[in-house]
């Protein structure tokens, strides 16, 4: 029988060539840049680099084998204004994870981007007043992460992809997988290495894609149906590593680092920092973050609306005799001209 482990590191080396293979030639040409956006606050404020140390449900995005570490229950929400209050677009994320064994967890969250009413404009009606559609996009998540052993994990997701707007439609599937390795005497050092959103083409269909021609000769009226262009995913692979600092038993600080291979846009090299302290009833993180690209320095020739830096906080209440989390979350990511995209959230940790 072929083991979960087996299909997490077959698909890593068999796939990871697929997404070093990308050029600057291919810079925009994917579909479904949705799934390149972190809906989630605590991993965001550290610019994704937490590849290798993040867990529970935050790992869903960044690296899945980082589920494995959950001890019981998590329940998480987050709501981000993409792109800034001005665009209208509201970006809301759910999740829920669950320890089903000793060394397992399951999880779920479904991620949806609504942009809001938009006026319907025709050739004969240019100024509209005939009505709005609702463009949205919806991902719903599948994971499932193991323990190995107490210094490898790994983990797989699956994701099932749907866009729609006014009378036309796309839909698809694809899958993260990732691994993580940790040591030192503390657990202080940590390695992940994830392959995210490698699955087959959409393509858009509907009604919406009908057109009618009259024949003036017989009076007959046909509709024809216009074939739509295929588009890629956009795959890409991550690896990362990061150290804790550990200054007691009440206070840490992670340093990350992080390296993305996109297939369609350019590599990502990633900064992360968290500073932590504990006391018995309040736990307290500071994060940030920069990404590094290809021109981002540059307003002319920037192909990334988002400009590096990241910042964000967490405040989480310990109560009960587990001590569990009741927490809540806010990130800001910077969008140049586009003005701040925040990220607010609550997080429930059973312990």
């Amino acid at each position: 029988m072929i083991s979960l482990k087996n299909i997490i590191f077959g698909g890593l080396i068999l796939s990871s060539s697929a997404s070093f293979a990308g050029n600057e030639d291919r810079v925009g040409s994917a579909g479904a840049s949705h799934l390149l956006v972190n809906p989630w606050a605590r991993s965001s404020a550290m610019a994704d680099a937490s590849i290798s140390n993040s867990t529970g449900i935050e790992a869903t995005y960044t690296n899945i084998a980082g589920l494995a570490s959950l001890t019981k229950t998590q329940i998480k929400f987050n709501y981000s204004n993409w792109m800034g209050t001005a665009s209208g677009i509201g970006f809301n994320s759910a999740g829920l994870a669950q320890r089903i064994s000793e060394n397992s967890v399951f999880s779920v969250s479904i991620q949806a981007m609504n942009f809001g009413d938009i006026p319907i404009t025709t050739v004969a009606n240019p100024e509209g007043n005939i009505g709005t559609f609702s463009p949205r996009i919806n991902v719903f998540n599948i994971g499932y992460a193991k323990s190995f052993s107490t210094t490898i994990s790994g983990g797989i997701n699956f994701k099932v992809i749907s866009e729609s707007m006014s009378n036309m439609r796309a839909s698809g599937v694809a899958i993260d997988v990732g691994v993580r390795y940790v040591t030192g005497e503390q657990e202080q050092v940590k390695f992940g290495i994830a392959l995210k959103n490698v699955g087959p083409t959409m393509k858009y269909r509907g009604d919406g894609f009908n057109e009618q021609a009259y024949n003036a000769t017989t009076g007959n009226i046909a509709t024809f149906n216009q074939r739509t262009q295929e588009f890629e995913l956009p795959a890409l692979l991550n690896i990362g590593g990061s150290y804790d600092f550990i200054f007691d038993e009440k206070s840490k600080l992670t340093t990350a680092f992080g390296y993305t291979a996109n297939s369609f846009s350019y590599d990502q090299f990633r900064l992360g920092l968290d500073y932590g302290m504990t006391t018995e009833s309040l736990a307290f993180n500071v994060r940030g973050g920069f990404v590094y690209e290809k021109n981002i320095f540059s307003s002319v020739n920037r192909s990334n609306a988002l400009v590096g830096p990241t910042a964000g906080f967490s405040v989480d209440a310990l109560v009960g005799k587990n001590k569990s989390a009741l927490g809540i979350e806010y990130t800001s990511r910077f969008a140049g001209a586009f003005g701040v995209i925040h990220t607010l959230g609550a997080t429930i940790s059973i312990k």
